[in-house]
This record gives structure tokens, sequence and C-alpha cells, in this order.
């Protein structure tokens, strides 16, 4: 009975902190993932203090958090987006991926850690935080812009390629052999294709059976298909994260608009005690150590993404502006990167690649919504000095109607550039 009571004040506690924490992010209009991973240093190994009664509770939340983390993700495309997404904006995701994943694996192998770790601090830097993202274009009123499409596709594009790489980072943290890892990824991709098929042909008859007019029965049966299908995804070595992604994707209509109203609150419930999980296993002391390679790192993973945004708006026919805002955009990292550091933080690879981690996605979501609002006006005038000193050097002709062409190039729908 003490230790029930004992549990309930703690884990209560934490959960109001968090909601309070919250409240605090929104009054400043910032993302709340910094404030909870902090939280979470706060009370885990070496902080201020640490929990005891909760803390198994809090890794099972953890795990849901993640599964309704990548389920809501689902649900906002449907299959014929994703297809529709790889055809058209397959070369952005190669550019994207190149750029953003290079720089952590260089420096993962520079500091020694080896493959695995490399490989998996390239999943870190490469993707993108949709959530956060998302966030942004709405409190900056840029969801009808030219240039958002681009963005969007880009985050499409990440987060179906983490079905195919969360797979190679769970057989490859699990140590299994080449021939093990090739059958896993084959499984991986097996079901990822056969999801994707039957959710173009057959996604009205699966809405139709998950479908109900009760809101606690849609509730409770697509919950229960998604953890059902997570965890035979994740016996099968593919992870559950890909199996909880591959369901939202297959729902569509009316019944994935109100699995997304009813799961709302529930995932961000868990995703915040999840965020407050990865921290409780990072050691505030160990972030010091890693701090000059974060600052590093964020620094080269800022201006890779901000020219893979300024690519892909380019190659869409964005006007300069547009374009500059589409890789200001893109800075932002968060859920995902924490997800792949806590595979490798639970595999115990490498002790210092969650604080690494840690310390990076701090910097990175608090710089990203800076980036996204001010890329382009510093860009823009930075680029009118360059173009007024060639206008003023001997021998240049005067420019043609300087930014006429960028302006009707770059306009959104509403008449912004």
């Amino acid at each position: 009975m003490h230790s029930s009571a004992v549990f309930l004040i703690e884990f209560g506690c934490l959960i109001l902190g968090l909601g309070l924490l919250g409240r605090l992010a929104g009054r400043f209009r910032f993302s709340p993932i910094p404030l909870y991973l902090l939280a979470g240093l706060a009370f885990g190994k070496g902080g201020l203090l640490p929990l005891g009664a909760s803390e198994d509770f809090v890794a099972i939340g953890a795990e849901i958090g993640v599964i309704l983390l990548l389920l809501m993700l689902g649900l906002e495309y449907t299959a014929a987006d994703l297809v529709s997404n790889l055809r058209t904006h397959y070369a952005a995701g190669l550019v994207d991926a190149v750029l953003n994943a290079l720089p952590g694996a260089v420096l993962a192998l520079l500091l020694g850690w080896g493959p695995v770790a490399a490989v998996v601090l390239a999943g870190v830097t490469w993707v993108s935080s949709s959530g956060v993202i998302a966030k942004v274009l709405g409190d900056l009123g840029r969801l009808g812009n030219r240039e958002t499409p681009a963005i969007l596709s880009i985050l499409v594009l990440e987060d179906l390629s983490m079905a195919v790489y969360l797979p190679i980072v769970t057989a490859l943290l699990a140590g299994v052999s080449l021939a093990a890892g090739a059958v896993t990824l084959a499984i991986a991709l097996g079901v990822a294709t056969v999801v994707l098929v039957l959710a173009v042909r057959y996604g009205r008859h699966v809405s139709r059976f998950v479908s109900s007019d009760d809101p606690e029965k849609l509730l409770l049966v697509v919950l229960g298909v998604t953890l059902v299908v997570a965890g035979l995804a994740q016996q099968l070595q593919v992870s559950a994260a890909v199996g909880a992604f591959l369901v939202g994707i297959a729902l569509s209509g009316e019944v994935a608009e109100g699995a997304t109203t009813l799961l709302a609150p529930l995932r961000d419930l868990f995703a915040a005690v999840f965020f407050v999980f990865f921290g409780l296993h990072t050691d505030p002391a160990s972030i010091p150590p890693v701090l000059l390679p974060a600052l590093a790192l964020a620094a080269v993973t800022t201006a890779t993404k901000i020219a893979t945004g300024y690519w892909a708006a380019r190659r869409a026919g964005i006007g300069p502006k547009g374009r500059w805002r589409a890789g200001g955009t893109l800075v932002a990292r968060g859920e995902f990167s924490i997800v792949i550091a806590g595979l490798a933080v639970t595999a115990g690879i490498e002790p210092s690649l969650g604080p690494l981690a840690t310390a990076y996605v701090l910097i990175l979501v608090l710089l990203g919504p800076l980036t996204a609002r001010w890329t382009e006006p510093v860009a823009t005038r930075l680029t009118g000095r360059v173009r007024r000193r060639r206008a003023e050097a001997p021998g240049e002709t005067a420019p043609v109607a300087p930014g006429a062409h960028e302006t009707i190039e770059g306009q959104d729908p509403v008449g912004r550039t």
C-alpha cells in the first residue's frame, strides 16, 4: 500500500510538472520538447531528485509514446500521398539523406565510436521534426505558402524512409549476422509493401472494419489494433514504431480524422513521458564533455538542412525568398532523433551517444523556430548587399528590375513572397 501511494504521488507530480512546462512553452510559443528533456535530466541518473517507484511505469509509457507518435504521423498521410511523393520528390529525399545523414556518420567515426554508432548518429542528424515544423508553419501562417508542399514532401519521405531505416538499426544494435540482418530488412520491406498495397486498393474496407460511430469503441479498436501490430512487428525485429506507422497509413477518411481527434491527447501525454524517459537515462554530467561536438554538428547540419530545403524548393519552381523559408523551416530536430538515439542508449553501444543526441536535439529544437522565422530576411538582406556591391563595381552593368522575377515566382496563393 505504501509503495502504491508513493508511486501515485511521484507519477502525479511528474505529470503535473510536465503540464506546467507545457503551459510555459505555450506562453512563449516554442516547442515543449526541450523542457521535457530537461525534466528527465533533472529526475534521472545524477539529477536533482531521481525517480524510484514510477521508473518502470515511465519506461512502459515511453514505449507507448513512441508507438502513438508514429501512429499519428501515419494517420496524416494516405498511401496514395506516399506513392505520389515517392514518384515526384524522390530526388529531394535522396539529397536530404546524403547531406544530413553524412555529417552524423562522419562525426561518429571521427570520435572512434564505430560503424554501428555511425549509422545511428546519421539517423539522428538526418530526420527533421515533423511535429515542431508543423507547429511552426501554423504559428507563422505559412500553411498556404507555395514552398510548403516542398517542405511537407521532404518530411513525408523522411517518415517513410524510417520504415526501412529503423529495422536496419534494430538489427545492427541486436548484433545479428549479415544474413539475419538481410532477412530482417526483407521482412520489413515486404510488410511495408503489403501494407501500402492493401491501403491503396482496400483502404476503404480496412477503414470500414475499424470504423464506429461510438468514439469509445473507435478509440479502443484503433489503439488495440495498433498495439497488436506494433508488438508483432517488434517480435519480427522490424520495430514497433514502423508497425504503428503502417497502421496509420492503412486508415483513411473519416476513420483517420476521428482517430486523430481521439488519440491526440493520449499522444501528447505519452510523448511527453517518452521525452522524460530519454532524459532519465542521460546523466547531466555527461553532457558538458560532448557539448562542443554537439554544437559543431548542429552548425553543420543547420547549413545542410537549409541547403536541402533551398534545393527542393528551387526544383519545385519556387522563388528565392520561398527557397530560403523552406530551408530555414526544416532545421528543427526532435521526436525521431530521440527515438533513434533511444534505441542505441537501450542497446548500450556507446555511452556518449545519448548525451550527444540530447544536447544536439536541445540545440536544434530551440534554434529551429528561429531559423524558420529569420533565414529568409537575413539571406535576402545579405544577397541584396552583394548585388549592390556588384552594381557599384567598375564595369558592372546595372541590375534589371531588382527582385522582379523573384517576386512573381516566389509568391504564394495569397500574394506573400
